[in-house]
């Protein structure tokens, strides 16, 4: 909490211990029903859809947005929300489907990346106008437009806050093939 004081100073206080009766925690119980809710209907839309779980859909959109179309394992499992063996996992049922190909990282050989093929990315740009429905129907729909502001800005705090390095998740691995094929909306 910061607070200004009467001769103008900026001081930082301390914020009460947290309880189950604060106020706030109705907010964060809301928050938390509601993502469940959102992941749950629109993993199911994707899965009888178009025959890919969120978690699929989640890793193809990272990589197509990715330079050269590939991550560093790494750093896929952060943008799926994922562990690294849960990533590991995943990304082998795409490689098996022929969604995406594991390669050594170029700067790196320690590192593998996974790298979406040809077949991934129609895959994906299959599944983007269920997806993108499913956006419009179960979040963008509930909330005003005048509030989209707000929600936006106060998630971005809170996951700023979280992440807080400002580092691109691709940072450490250059890539090698040309990104410019990749529209930016893959629908």
């Amino acid at each position: 909490m910061v607070e200004t004081t009467t001769s103008g100073d900026t001081v930082v206080a301390e914020r009460p211990r947290l309880s189950s009766r604060d106020p706030g925690m109705a907010a964060w119980r809301t928050f938390l029903t509601a993502h469940a809710l959102l992941w749950r209907h629109l993993d199911e839309d994707l899965r009888v859809e178009a025959g890919i779980s969120l978690a699929e859909y989640s890793a193809l959109l990272q990589l197509a947005e990715a330079p050269g179309r590939r991550l560093r394992m790494k750093h896929l499992a952060v943008g799926v929300f994922l562990s690294r063996s849960g990533v590991t996992r995943l990304i082998d049922r795409l490689v098996a489907n022929g969604f995406v190909a594991r390669s050594q990282c170029s700067s790196d050989g320690r590192g593998a990346e996974a790298v979406l093929t040809d077949d991934g990315l129609d895959r994906l740009r299959a599944a983007s106008p269920i997806h993108l429905r499913g956006i419009e129907t179960y979040f963008l729909s509930r909330i005003p437009p005048d509030e989209l502001a707000v929600v936006h800005s106060t998630l971005g705090a809170v996951a700023e806050g979280i992440r807080g390095d400002g580092q691109p998740l691709d940072a450490d691995c250059d890539a090698t093939t040309d990104a410019g094929s990749v529209a930016r909306d893959p629908a």
